[in-house]
């Protein structure tokens, strides 16, 4: 399974892949739905797991409505 982003631009819903690829600013976020593997999770995996509430974060910032 791939990660999913969909993301309301430009009054379009568009679905990344990759967090990379998401606009600098848009409307909304609406699906945010990282790729977690099946546990048990390793030390790196609980590091890059840790990360994705972050991200969210930043995305919401960067909603414009």
């Amino acid at each position: 399974m791939r990660h999913k982003f969909v993301i309301l631009v430009d009054g379009e819903l568009k679905t990344y892949h990759n967090f990379e690829d998401i606009p600098s600013s848009f409307e909304n976020v609406i699906e945010f739905r990282p790729h977690v593997p099946e546990g048990p999770h390793s030390d790196s995996d609980h590091n890059i797991i840790n990360t994705w509430n972050e991200k969210l974060q930043q995305l919401i910032k960067r909603e414009t409505k």
